[in-house]
């Protein structure tokens, strides 16, 4: 393959910290190649210096003649007066690039419902960082370099960012680096892996979860003393030989090995002993919202929807964005007011709320960061055993130096891990964490879910980032728009699923609207499903029926699950019977998905 770039023996220092020190690599041509590490460690810096934006101190950097590089920065850079069409076609003639299948895809995929006439100038940050994603994409550089890509992309957007990486970036000769938190976003799209650690840049075959056993593997050959980091890996290495990486086809690395390293390795949490745990803390009454309807701005959100929250719960939310997620948080968290229905909370319960936002920290700016976190509690039980204020910031990445900083001095990613720490030091047997990951990199990510492995009590997350919903939580609900609370028993796959073929079928609606108008249907994107065919009369009345037996199906299922819940719930301390239960509830699931899948086809026929 032909040799992109090459560094030899590079070094730069910003100001007393050697961000690079005597650091050798390439990129040749078809490498994707994933960056990890700390923040603050140098991943944005070694970025800017393979783009040649940043210059270094020592060795020596080449690029193949004629090279074309595009980059993805943190930074705006979209004249505030272009349109959205200028800013992504650049100055392409029209039928250039409407007549683009690549270019449309691009268009549909990173921007769907932006108007390409509006102005760039009064767009969110997020809505600008994604259309300066598309005219890179557009322009399609042989050289490709991206700096936190997935941010303001939900997990529909990561998803299809992944696949046209991998697929649509086949023209030869050209490479993609990324940086990126999103594990699963670097097991879709990366083959090699970078990690930038104290000033060395370690480079690893395949993607994340490769990079994880290799990490483990090294540790283990060299005896590394750090004994928690090992475990940490291990505890990691774990999940993704039992989990999530099962699902997609990207692991390389020896099975054997990592059977080798895992064969003592207990599973993440021990859910029945959480549960147990959990259910002494709260009883069986957790947060109950009955017939619950929320609208704002006119529009509903939440339509008579009952859910009652079960004391160990571990669920996920997902949805497109503006679907309620935040809005359903602070109505479980008693923030929101209910247009309908009513709002129940046990007596027990203890609510923590980690919003998106970090202003909760602005009455102890002037304090160091122990103060902050002994300002709640100076103690605290997980997993059985009392754990001290210092050494829970230290398993979140506050070292002993850096505890005495002030909050003043903090990262944005320092900042949350501190909000999180205060919330967690109150010892809520309810957390409501709401994008999570903002700020975080993947060692701290990591050290979170293993805090949270042994934290017992009722959690619920909204978030992107598809690795840590299926890591973190049992169980998955999406919010398609429409105002229901779906379950998903499929999980992120399922939801996925789902949008795709809700927007096929509003696709084809479309398209019907455009041929009853004349308007000539090729002249709609690529990739959009074909017109939906006609259905007759008796086809629609047996999809009616079909419905409506699958409804009363489904209401009969959702009573036997919630009487398994509470049996579940009840026979916490009784393990034996725990299991039993737990099995029946598994089946009910399965019984629910299939009638969900069943209900789903009979209704695209009802359009």
């Amino acid at each position: 393959m032909v040799n992109l770039v090459s560094a030899e023996k590079i070094s730069l220092a910003l100001g007393t910290q050697q961000l690079l020190d005597d650091v050798s690599l390439g990129i040749s041509g078809g490498d994707r190649i994933g960056i990890v590490g700390r923040n603050g460690g140098g991943k944005s810096t070694l970025l800017k210096v393979l783009a040649g934006v940043h210059a270094v101190d020592g060795g020596r950097l080449t690029r193949t003649n004629g090279l074309t590089l595009g980059m993805l920065t943190q930074t705006d850079t979209i004249p505030p007066e272009s349109t959205v069409l200028d800013a992504v076609v650049g100055d392409r003639a029209e039928h250039e690039w409407a007549g683009d299948a690549r270019i449309r895809d691009v268009i549909n995929g990173l921007i769907p419902g932006m108007e390409l006439s509006d102005v760039v100038g009064p767009k969110s940050g997020g809505e600008r960082r994604r259309i300066a994603l598309a005219r890179l994409l557009v322009d399609d550089p042989d050289l490709l370099l991206l700096d936190e890509p997935t941010n303001h992309l939900d997990v529909e957007g990561v998803q299809w960012l992944a696949t046209f990486l991998a697929t649509r970036r086949n023209r030869p000769g050209t490479a993609l680096v990324t940086i990126t938190h999103d594990r699963w976003f670097l097991d879709a799209t990366s083959t090699n892996t970078w990690e930038v650690i104290d000033g060395r840049v370690e480079q690893y075959e395949g993607g994340y979860a490769a990079f994880v056993l290799a990490k483990a593997e090294r540790a283990r050959i060299a005896a590394v003393t750090e004994e928690r980091r090992q475990n940490l890996l291990r505890k990691e290495l774990a999940w993704l030989q039992r989990g999530a990486p099962a699902r997609t086809s990207k692991p390389k690395f020896r099975i054997d090995a990592a059977n080798e390293l895992i064969k003592n390795e207990p599973d993440p949490r021990n859910d029945v002993e959480l549960v147990r745990f959990a259910t002494t803390r709260l009883g069986k009454d957790v947060v109950d919202l009955i017939d619950a309807s929320i609208t704002v701005g006119g529009r509903e959100l939440l339509a008579k929807q009952t859910w009652r929250l079960a004391p160990g719960e571990r669920t996920g939310i997902v949805g497109v964005n503006g679907a309620g997620k935040s809005t359903l948080l602070r109505a479980i968290a008693g923030q929101q007011e209910l247009s309908a229905g009513k709002r129940k909370e046990g007596k027990t319960v203890k609510i923590a709320y980690l919003t998106q936002e970090v202003r909760e920290l602005d009455t102890v700016e002037g304090w160091r960061v122990i103060e902050a976190i002994t300002d709640v509690a100076s103690y605290i039980v997980l997993d059985g055993k009392e754990t001290s204020a210092s050494q829970l910031a230290k398993r979140l990445g506050f070292s002993g130096g850096r505890q005495q900083s002030r909050v003043s001095e903090l990262s944005g990613g320092e900042r949350r891990r501190l909000q999180f720490l205060r919330l967690l030091m109150a010892e809520p047997n309810v957390l409501l964490l709401d994008e999570p990951t903002n700020d975080l990199d993947i060692e701290t990510l990591t050290s979170m879910e293993d805090v949270l492995d042994g934290w017992a009590g009722t959690l619920l997350v909204v978030s992107h980032d598809r690795y840590l919903l299926e890591r973190m939580c049992d169980r998955q609900v999406a919010l398609l728009g429409d105002g229901k609370i779906l379950d998903l028993v499929g999980g992120v796959e399922q939801y996925l699923e789902l949008r795709k073929h809700h927007l096929e079928a509003q696709a084809a609606f479309e398209r019907q609207g455009a041929a009853a108008k004349g308007v000539d249907a090729t002249s709609l994107a690529e990739g959009d499903a074909a017109p939906a065919r006609q259905v007759s009369a008796a086809e629609e009345r047996e999809a009616r029926k079909t419905v409506a037996r699958i409804e009363r199906q489904l209401a009969k299922v959702a009573d036997r699950e919630a009487k398994l819940h509470d049996e579940l719930a009840a026979a916490a301390s009784d393990y034996g019977r725990a299991a039993e239960i737990n099995v029946k509830l598994q089946a009910v699931l399965e019984e629910k998905e299939g009638l969900e899948l069943e209900w789903l086809e009979a209704a695209e026929l009802l359009g």
